[in-house]
């Protein structure tokens, strides 16, 4: 994917981008000499509108998502109406009410002839009350050339695989459109579960916010999948070494009110029929109700784990039948066919599954979650996604309505934090070899420095076979300086080999990420009474020092910090006062340490003693 340009209509702009705010991310003569993956860098000020700018992208994605997910699952809670809410999106919900985005993205080679272009032009207009529509303005020179509406084949492709999130801060707008999507994650298997409909084990919606909660599923993901050429970055920064072991943990049940157990019945419980969990006259086998406690519970597990009752039914039954259950095997199946051991607590029905790590259990997970996406930790990512997902089922409806209209800075507070032993799904134990350390280490016991580099960059190497858009916002603010320095080095080192076209923007005050980059990927943000501008550097910023970078895009000109500062003015303060100059020297050189202001005084000094003399 390549962004080429992006417009704010809607009157009202978006967060702090005024209207009519608009950004050209490549000319035509940045294409013909672009090469290979490069991150555009957005840099300035605090304050600035770095992070509105993915934030934008977040929330267009987020609405086109949704109406690309339209048309097989979305909750009740997204109203549409074909005249005054086309699009399930009210005013004040942190969605932009009217845009321009153009891009490029590339093309499945089934849609291309031998001399059709390699990636697809896009444009994508929403006018305020208005669906947005999606053009694809080459269309006529590939192989599919009708000319007209959309479909729903190509509108897959023609936006993003994924879109992936990830903020180290407290940016609670970016996460918002993602945090949404989790809801509507929940509420898509939800639906299933009440109307016993298939499930595929993987989300429908394609954001993905890698936050603390997914950072054991990144690093399991890539552990378990990659070879040591891939996990370089990991084991030269953070040492992180081989997977040695991991417990995963299952509560199957969850206790629900009468009125939400009706909700698994299209008739109701109707007179005489209560407590009976009836579904259509049929018992819907995800719910149960004991008769002693009057209490209801849902298995949460009824599609995402094999009922072997029925598979030894089905295979007494005719082939029709076997089919239907002997195809039958969803995610929790897998998980236990991959575990060294497994047990049940029948008292809590809660399941327990420990993993070993060797060559065989690599090998199990290989088999067991690559069957679609050719060697790549995506499969069982979102098999953890799904099931992590589901630890939000204690969000109530008025909750979630809330949610989906909001945007809310608080995001992260309305959502319920559930004790360790509520959670339907968390991991345990998560031991790794570390270089130069002889026991095995719990992931739990890293710097948050190493958690946010294993965040980053498990999410590149998690996804680098995709065509995806990657929104990074300072995701290396723990990292020391040497991190810092190596970072870009880092995220090239994640892609290498990859034949994929990646976009990714990281928001950034490190100068190490200007320095490695070229001025055509360094954005440079400035707000002057309330207007957000974006140029390009007008020096070359590969391999520019740091002090240039921070003097040019932050403004600062010292190279040392401020209170030091504030100690040399005041010595030389006495300089000029007439204090003795032999004794500033000896005060100068005894308080502060080598700097070029240091020297510069110093300097300045023994040219007026020289000249005295």
């Amino acid at each position: 994917m390549k962004l080429l340009r992006l417009k704010i209509t809607d009157p009202q702009g978006f967060r702090s981008l005024q209207p009519g705010f608009e950004y050209q991310f490549r000319t035509e003569w940045d294409l013909q000499e672009e090469q290979g993956f490069a991150p555009f860098v957005c840099a300035g000020p605090n304050g600035s509108g770095k992070s509105n700018l993915l934030e934008v992208l977040a929330a267009i994605f987020f609405q086109l998502e949704m109406l690309r997910a339209r048309r097989s699952f979305l909750p009740e809670n997204f109203l549409f109406d074909a005249e005054t809410n086309p699009d399930g999106f009210q005013d004040g919900d942190g969605i932009p009410n009217s845009f321009e985005l153009e891009y490029l993205i590339r093309v499945p080679i089934n849609f291309c002839s031998s001399t059709s272009p390699e990636f697809a032009e896009v444009k994508i207009i929403k006018l305020c009350g208005k669906s947005s529509q999606i053009a694809w303005l080459n269309q006529a020179e590939f192989k599919y050339d009708k000319i007209g509406e959309i479909s729903d084949r190509e509108r897959d492709f023609l936006l993003p695989q994924y879109v992936l999130g990830y903020s180290s801060g407290e940016n609670e707008i970016l996460s918002l459109p993602f945090f949404k999507t989790r809801f509507i994650q929940f509420d898509e298997y939800w639906h299933a579960l009440k109307k016993q409909l298939s499930f595929p084990g993987r989300p429908e919606t394609r954001l993905a916010y890698l936050d603390s909660g997914f950072s054991q599923a990144i690093l399991l993901c890539n552990l378990l999948f990659n070879d040591k050429a891939a996990m370089a970055p990991f084991r030269e920064d953070v040492g992180v070494d081989e997977l040695k072991e991991f417990r995963i943990i299952i509560r199957r049940s969850i206790e629900v009110s009468p009125e939400v157990a009706e909700g698994f019945s299209e008739q109701g419980f109707g007179e005489g029929s209560f407590g009976r969990g009836s579904f259509g006259g049929k018992l819907n086998p995800a719910l149960t109700f004991d008769e002693e406690s009057g209490r209801y519970k849902v298995n949460l597990m009824k599609l995402l784990e094999a009922d072997e009752k029925a598979r030894q039914e089905a295979t007494q039954e005719e082939t029709s039948s076997y089919v239907k259950y002997g195809n039958f095997d969803p995610i929790l199946t897998r998980f236990k066919r991959c575990a060294t051991c497994w047990y049940e607590d029948e008292a809590t029905d809660t399941l327990y599954l420990d993993y070993f790590v060797n060559e065989a259990t690599s090998k199990a997970f290989l088999e067991n979650f690559d069957f679609e996406v050719n060697q790549s930790p995506i499969a069982l990512f979102q098999a953890f996604q799904v099931l992590l997902t589901l630890n939000l089922y204690s969000a109530s409806e008025a909750l979630k309505t809330e949610l989906y209209q909001s945007d809310s800075h608080y995001v992260t507070e309305t959502v319920p934090t559930l004790a360790s032993d509520e959670r339907i799904m968390r991991f345990k134990f998560v031991k790794f070899s570390k270089v130069g350390v002889d026991q095995p280490v719990m992931l739990k016991s890293l710097s948050d420095g190493e958690h946010q580099l294993l965040h980053s960059l498990g999410l590149c190497l998690l996804f680098k076979n995709t065509n995806s858009l990657f929104l990074l916002d300072e995701p290396e603010t723990h990292f020391n300086p040497v991190w810092r320095s190596n970072f870009i080095t880092r995220l090239h080192q994640c892609f290498k080999d990859s034949e994929d076209s990646h976009e990714m923007l990281i928001t950034t005050h490190t100068p190490f990420l200007i320095s490695d980059s070229k001025p055509e990927k360094v954005l440079m943000f400035n707000k002057v009474d309330g207007v957000v501008s974006v140029s390009k550097p007008e020096y070359n910023t590969l391999g520019a020092s740091i002090n240039k970078i921070t003097m040019n895009t932050f403004d600062k000109r010292e190279t040392i910090g401020g209170y030091a500062q504030t100690i040399l003015n005041n010595l030389r303060q006495r300089f000029e006062a007439g204090d003795d100059k032999g004794q500033l020297i000896a005060e100068i050189n005894q308080q502060l340490g080598d700097s070029v202001e240091k020297m510069l005084l110093i300097k300045t000094i023994l040219d007026s003693m020289e000249a005295k003399d």
